[in-house]
C-alpha cells in the first residue's frame, strides 16, 4: 500500500497501538501547533519503524502539550531494505543532502567509510540520523535506516561478509554502461560503495578490484560529483537488480 502524501507524517520513538498515547516533543509541538497550526481533533500519520503506520488524532490537554492518539493502523510494517550504502563523508551541507537522498532511494543501512582522499568529516551521528528520519517522514518510508559509526575502508573490508556483494563506483572502470555488469550479479544481499570527492586512491582501487565479493561499475561518460554519483548509482541498482523490479 502506497503512502498517503496528503497527510502530515511524524516519526516517534514510542510503541504504537490503539491504546497508545504519544506526547509530542517540544520540537514536534512547535511544528504541529505553530508551524502547521493544527487544531484539536486534527489527524496525522505516525510511524516508529516497527509498528507500521497509524492514523492519529491530536488532543490538547493543556496549551503547551499535545497528545497524539493512534486510531487505526493504515499500513503494516514492511520488511526493512537490505541495501547497504557505504559512503565517504563529504562537506556538511552536501553530506546532509547525500544522506537524505540515500534514504529516499531505499538504503537500509548508512555506513560512513574513511578513505585516503576523504575531505569531509562526520559532524555527529545524531545529525545524520535526524536527516534520515526527516527524509523518511517526507517520502513515506516506514523503516528508518540505521546510521553506523564511521570505519576505515581497510578495516571494513577485512571482516566483510563475503555473501554480501559490494558494488563500487570506479571512475577508472572501462566502458560506460553499468547495466550489463549489474545483470550478472546473482547475490541479492548488496552494498553500494561511493568514494570521496577526490576519488579512491590507486591502492584502494587495487585492493577493491582484487576482492572476489567486489564488483566495480562505471557510471556513464561524465565525471560525477560524489553526491550525484550516489543518487545515480542507487537508482541504477534499484532499477536493474533492486526493489524497483
Amino acid at each position: 500500500m502506497r503512502a498517503n502524501f496528503r497527510m502530515q507524517r511524524l516519526f516517534v520513538e514510542t510503541p504504537l497501538d490503539s491504546a497508545a498515547r504519544v506526547e509530542a516533543s517540544s520540537e514536534q509541538f512547535n511544528y504541529l501547533a505553530n508551524v502547521l497550526r493544527m487544531q484539536e481533533g486534527a489527524e496525522i500519520l505516525l510511524f516508529n519503524g516497527r509498528d507500521g503506520e497509524w492514523k492519529a488524532k491530536l488532543t490538547f490537554p493543556t496549551r503547551k502539550k499535545i497528545l497524539l492518539e493512534p486510531v487505526e493502523q493504515v499500513r503494516a510494517q514492511p520488511a526493512p531494505s537490505d541495501l547497504h550504502y557505504l559512503f565517504a563523508p563529504l562537506k556538511v551541507g552536501r553530506l546532509d543532502y547525500l544522506v537524505q537522498k540515500a534514504v529516499e532511494m531505499g538504503a537500509g543501512l548508512l555506513q560512513p567509510v574513511m578513505t585516503q582522499h576523504v575531505q569531509g568529516k562526520i559532524p555527529s551521528l545524531d545529525r545524520l540520523q535526524a536527516n534520515a528520519v526527516e527524509a523518511a517522514e517526507q517520502c513515506g518510508i516506514l523503516a528508518v535506516p540505521e546510521v553506523a559509526a564511521p570505519r576505515k575502508l581497510t578495516d571494513l573490508l577485512a571482516d566483510w561478509p563475503s555473501e554480501r556483494r559490494i558494488i563500487f563506483c570506479d571512475e577508472g572502470e572501462d566502458g560506460q554502461n553499468p547495466l550489463p555488469i549489474l545483470s550478472r550479479i546473482e547475490e541479492r544481499k548488496l552494498a553500494l560503495l561511493v568514494g570521496p570527492e577526490g576519488g579512491f586512491s590507486e591502492a584502494e582501487r587495487s585492493i577493491l578490484r582484487d576482492l572476489s565479493f567486489v564488483t566495480p561499475i562505471p557510471l556513464g561518460p561524465r565525471i560525477l560529483r560524489a553526491d550525484t554519483a550516489a543518487v545515480a548509482a542507487l537508482a541504477v541498482i534499484q532499477a536493474a537488480i533492486g526493489d524497483w523490479i
